[in-house]
């Protein structure tokens, strides 16, 4: 009996099709026009200027711009507004459309019609329904502060963020960005400790902006995250229960070719990948998400896409929008999406790269330099209180971006360490270096650069080279947060920045506000806090290779915390300092902070649990029969030739034991994992995580290393996996 190969079948399928010929209603003699695409799809202030009363429409902008709060009247008119436009373009239903705890979105679907006594149905949506809803509170993670029969939670209308249809071929919803709260008023979601930072940022930014004059009455974070993501084929996810149940594989082989010839970044698109990222981008221009670049990423069958510079609040919606919609595209093209930090092991794995900076309501970018940053006092006092913020609460940035899938990530030869530092560049090095010493005579610049082809422009050149090592860089007019993982919401590590900076700057503002009420000359005074906080942070600031073991070493000298694992980490959430800082600037209560450490710990308990379980599912039921039959192969093959009087020669004879070997190693490897997680850890959450850590993690990588040694021995038509050679390479 010959038994099928679905890795071949596979194979034969995927290298049969073509590409998916996208079609659009917004086609102009066959190209796409993105112009009148963008934003069709979304309530924006010019729709509801159009539709609103000018009364209406100047409250309601009102609070979208200066957090001003809404009369319910306002709702009403908006609702009614909303609710006819959503109509006109094809909604039956509405949803309050959330980001819970779990790291995904949320929504509970209400149809716009209600019965009449006539049998007949109306339209309706009121202000009510539109700023508040009610969905069940206690099947979404909470830490504690709902326990199950306490169901009871709210979501709150976020007028800040505008609303958006989603279409679907069975049906098209329109979709309020809304907070999530519980009955008792925690904050249960990620969009709330949000917009309550965002608050304390701006209070404490226009106190800086204040004393040099400013009129602004809003300063807000912006934001800019570049996705990184795998895609391969869908016949070869529906192959592998790790990764349609980890998102990561917990077997696979070290293919003949990896990334190692460098040929993969920055290539040709594949056509059929450049068909789904078209698509891609239509749906996310509808939604008035501002995505911009697409390109080949350094691993095989690693791909970026990245967006212009939002309002940090939108920017975490938007970003929500964009993995949801990757996903549902690449369905659509037989391509499966993977944002898991590391998918395959020995090749590049897969960041957030937050892009954050600071603009007030005038349009101005409170952390661009300027011709002269060194005259410019007020971008200083800027990049003091960030350098500040870092130094001081490193630890709770690399809270930040701490989950279990970062942890494969996180220090490996393509993403920064898990030690925060700063990179500065040659310019704004010298400028700090001069300003601790309390002189101020001449900068670095940038110049032009000489690429020496004539025919080429002279190029100007930037006054400080990039650093793709660093964890946090800053790199022309805005900081770049490159530790954060791929799969996670850019809300947790935007609340944390916003806090340790309105902190910093809270400190700052004060020290000076002081000072002029007392008569003192305020730039003497910001010349001397400059050199004092530049002297107390600058441990932090490192321009040199990250990666590198010295860096490690002299990390450690300085003092800097290097937490290399997330279990390592997570305590530092709840640390006295974290928790005076986070009640004082109003973004996260004791309780609410003490409920997100304990989710985060179950959440990596749970990852790993669901990891050891599929590596003994795999392992036992997949790759263990394929090497059984193998076995029972070579040694039916050399019983022949012992029956046909032919000594084996010792190659089959090796090959055998070879197998026999591992085989009984990877049985032994699968005996210790089941003993380690039938076992229950002894104590509270953060015992069960760290036994997770300390003895489940090494006993599924031991059984790994076992099965992946079988791959290499077994024969290719028994093996039950598809390759890391096939899934990376095979479009």
């Amino acid at each position: 009996m010959v038994l099928k190969s679905p890795r071949r079948e596979a194979v034969a399928t995927i290298t049969a099709l073509s590409p998916k010929q996208q079609e659009t209603s917004f086609m102009d003699n066959g190209r796409l026009d993105a112009r009148q695409l963008y934003g069709s799809n979304v309530f924006t202030e010019e729709v509801m200027k159009s539709r609103l009363p000018e009364n209406v429409y100047k409250a309601i902008r009102n609070t979208i711009r200066k957090g001003a709060p809404l009369d319910h009247t306002v709702a009403d008119v908006v609702a009614t507004a909303m609710k006819e436009w959503a109509m006109e373009r094809g909604a039956t239903h509405y949803t309050h459309w959330f980001l819970p705890m779990t790291g995904l979105t949320a929504e509970k679907h209400d149809s716009f019609l209600s019965p009449t006594e006539l049998g007949t149905a109306i339209a309706e949506f009121s202000g009510k329904e539109l700023v508040r809803g009610e969905p069940d509170a206690s099947s979404f993670p909470s830490g504690g502060i709902r326990a199950t029969f306490e169901a009871r939670g709210y979501t709150a209308w976020d007028p800040t963020s505008p609303a958006f249809i989603l279409e679907n071929p069975y049906g098209t919803t329109l979709c309020i960005p809304t907070a999530f709260c519980s009955w008792t008023g925690e904050a249960l979601d990620k969009k709330t400790p949000l917009l309550r930072s965002m608050e304390a940022l701006s209070k404490q930014s226009l106190r800086i902006l204040k004393l040099f004059g400013s009129t602004a009455s809003k300063v807000y974070p912006t934001a800019g995250p570049e996705q990184e993501y795998f895609l391969i084929d869908k016949h070869f996810y529906h192959a592998r229960p790790d990764l349609i149940n980890a998102g990561r594989t917990l077997f696979g082989a070290k293919p003949p070719k990896g990334q190692e010839m460098e040929d993969h970044y920055f290539g040709a698109i594949p056509e059929r990948v450049l068909a789904c990222m078209l698509e891609t981008e239509t749906e996310l221009y509808k939604l008035g998400v501002p995505v911009k670049t697409r390109h080949n990423e350094v691993a095989p069958a690693q791909y970026e896409i990245a967006p212009i510079f939002e309002n940090a609040n939108v920017a975490t919606d938007h970003n929500m929008l964009v993995m949801e919609t990757m996903k549902r595209v690449a369905s659509r093209h037989g391509l499966q999406l993977l944002l898991h930090e590391k998918p395959f092991a020995g090749v590049n794995g897969s960041g957030k790269h937050l892009n954050w900076s600071l603009s007030d309501d005038h349009g101005n970018n409170l952390l661009k330099p300027g011709d002269t940053p060194h005259e410019n006092a007020q971008f200083l006092l800027f990049l003091a209180a960030v350098t500040r913020a870092v130094s001081k609460h490193g630890d709770l940035l690399r809270v930040a971006i701490a989950h279990a899938g970062n942890d494969h990530r996180l220090g490996a030869n393509e993403a920064p360490p898990a030690i925060i530092s700063i990179f500065l560049g040659d310019m704004l090095q010298d400028i700090v270096d001069q300003i601790e010493k309390g002189s101020m005579t001449s900068t670095k610049s940038g110049g032009t650069l000489q690429i020496g082809v004539s025919t080429l422009p002279t190029l100007p050149r930037d006054a400080g080279d990039r650093n793709r090592t660093s964890p946090f860089a800053f790199t022309g007019n805005k900081f770049e947060f490159r530790a954060v993982g791929s799969s996670q919401s850019i809300s947790g590590p935007n609340v944390v920045l916003n806090t340790i900076v309105a902190e910093s700057l809270d400190y700052l503002a004060t020290h000076l506000e002081d000072a002029v009420s007392k008569g003192k000359d305020l730039n003497k005074e910001i010349q001397s806090l400059l050199a004092k906080v530049i002297k107390e942070s600058k441990q932090v600031i490192f321009n040199g290779d990250n990666y590198s073991p010295e860096w490690h070493a002299e990390a450690e000298k300085r003092g800097l915390p290097n937490r290399t694992n997330t279990v390592d980490s997570l305590p530092d959430l709840i640390s006295a300092k974290s928790i005076a800082m986070f009640n004082k600037y109003g973004v996260f209560t004791e309780r609410e902070i003490h409920s997100r450490y304990e989710i985060f710990l179950e959440n990596y308990k749970k990852t790993i649990n669901i990891e050891s379980q599929l590596t003994l599912q795999i392992a036992t039921r997949m790759i263990l029969p394929a090497a059984l039959r193998y076995q029972s192969e070579v040694a039916h093959a050399i019983s022949s030739l012992k029956s046909a009087g032919v000594h084996p020669p010792a190659t089959e004879v090796n090959l055998l034991n070879d197998l026999t070997t591992t085989i009984g190693e990877l049985q032994e490897r699968i005996a210790d994992l089941d003993a380690a997680t039938s076992k229950h850890a002894e104590g509270d959450s953060f015992a069960h995580a760290k036994y997770s850590r300390d003895a489940i993690i090494p006993a599924m990588n031991a059984v790994r290393a076992a099965g992946d040694k079988l791959e290499t021995i077994v024969a290719d038509d028994l093996w039950p996996l598809p390759t890391y050679q096939e899934m990376l390479f095979i479009k």
